[in-house]
């Protein structure tokens, strides 16, 4: 029996939250194709007879500007050091001159190279002997999307996993609570709905999660906006685009946890709350 903390890094949008649900096979982490969509360290449990792996998705790697991108590469630091095996995943191509793997090679890294569904064979094969001539081994090519070469990938992470005994039970899928998850879709619907302002300046917090005895669970949740712009914007001409916020959110809401629930959704005015390290550590752990 084999078990350990397997680290997902890279730089953002390369695909790490959708290989994180390839790897469980159930969707967990939060998916748009805006960059940064992942803040927090979202952890996947994968089980079977002969090993438990324990995936950590993590934010994409950045030098930091503001607290909250501060607190996103803490999560990055914590995720590594935790980690037995690492999978530093990478674009399907030769980086630029000036470009540099954001690791250094090491016993515990496998290079996974994604999206080689969107390029040709010899352009995967560049990026692969690329990375090989760095030092790193294994490299594995997949597709996270269309789910190639990920068998493959999951034989080199037990090569790597330590023997041990399974931290949870083997029927668990994540150690994150529902409602974790539940803001996480609740922003996952405004990344894949609004432009470029809205979402990063978005944070969601679950203030009421309550199941009922025969009736809908009752969710109730605050967006967290910077300005009374962007909250106008939310909410939209007689509140019809939180309305269809709601709508989409609560079909993935109910499609997750697989039974129906009933949303409601409040946006507020927090000014300038990603350069407010307490008050995004607060949430964070609130989550």
């Amino acid at each position: 029996m084999k078990s350990g903390y397997v680290a997902i890094v890279g730089l953002p949008n390369v695909g790490k939250s959708t290989l994180l649900n390839a790897l469980v096979n159930s969707k967990l982490s939060a998916v748009s194709p805006k960059p940064q969509t992942t803040r927090q360290r979202v952890t996947g449990i994968a089980n079977s007879p002969e090993y438990q792996m324990l995936f950590l998705d993590t934010p994409g790697i950045l030098k930091p500007r503001y607290p909250l991108q501060k607190v996103m590469e803490n999560e990055i630091d914590a995720a590594l050091e935790d980690a037995e095996v690492i999978l530093l995943v990478v674009e399907p191509e030769v980086p630029h001159d000036l470009d540099r793997p954001p690791l250094s090679p090491g016993h515990k890294t496998i290079v996974v190279i994604n999206k080689t569904d969107t390029v040709a064979k010899s352009a995967r094969d560049l990026a692969m002997q690329y990375y090989k001539a760095q030092g790193f081994e294994p490299v594995v090519p997949i597709s996270a999307l269309k789910g190639v070469g990920i068998e493959q990938l999951r034989a080199a992470i037990l090569v790597k996993l330590p023997e041990g005994q399974p931290y949870y039970p083997q029927d668990q899928l994540t150690i994150q609570p529902e409602k974790f998850f539940v803001a996480e879709l609740i922003r996952e619907t405004i990344f894949t709905s609004y432009g470029e302002e809205i979402p990063y300046s978005t944070l969601i917090e679950i203030e009421e999660f309550r199941e009922q005895e025969g009736r809908k669970d009752l969710i109730r949740a605050v967006i967290y906006v910077e300005r009374q712009s962007q909250k106008a914007i939310l909410i939209g001409k007689g509140g019809e685009a939180l309305k269809r916020l709601g709508s989409r959110a609560r079909t993935k809401i109910e499609q997750f946890l697989e039974r129906p629930v009933y949303l409601e959704l409040w946006v507020k005015v927090k000014e300038s709350w990603r350069k407010d390290e307490q008050f995004i550590r607060e949430k964070f752990r609130e989550q």
